[in-house]
């Protein structure tokens, strides 16, 4: 099994096959509008405009379970995610990251890089998962790791798959 069995939803209601993604390296973070790391939309969009032709993916997913801080439909998601921050790369429908509700596409993130002693649940809003071209996780980060702190961890994932 990897990232590539899964169907997600985009932001614009339209359901795509993560095959979409193959062979490219892949940022995953559960997003939210309302959050201390809100700030951090720009940083991964900064990312997304340095790495896209190279090979990655950023993919954002709005997520609501983190003291409700991502209240608002997708419409108003996306209006203010690209008024507010620019953001060009893909972003994905409201989902759960926890819980029996849980996106597919999460549990498998969840099982596959674990968290803190072993966790499997996501603590807060904009934890991030380094996906690589062969659709298997390759690290977790914390909600508080600034995207610019994993830019090695990125340019490592995209020369070793040249």
């Amino acid at each position: 099994m990897n990232i590539y069995d899964f169907d997600v939803t985009t932001i614009d209601n339209q359901e795509i096959s993560m095959n979409k993604y193959k062979n490219r390296v892949l940022l995953i973070v559960n997003t939210a509008s309302k959050c201390g790391f809100t700030s951090q939309y720009k940083e991964l969009e900064e990312i997304h405009n340095e790495y896209k032709d190279k090979g990655l993916s950023v993919l954002g997913f709005p997520c609501n379970q983190f003291m409700s801080q991502e209240p608002d439909d997708e419409k108003a998601i996306k209006e203010f995610c690209q008024l507010n921050y620019g953001v060009s790369f893909d972003m994905f429908a409201k989902i759960d990251v926890n819980g029996d509700r849980a996106a597919p596409i999460y549990q498998y993130l969840k099982s596959e890089g674990k968290g803190l002693l072993n966790s499997e649940a996501i603590k807060w809003n904009f934890t991030k998962f380094l996906v690589d071209s062969n659709g298997k996780v390759f690290k977790r980060y914390a909600s508080a790791t600034n995207p610019k702190d994993m830019k090695s961890d990125i340019k490592a994932l995209l020369n070793n798959e040249k």
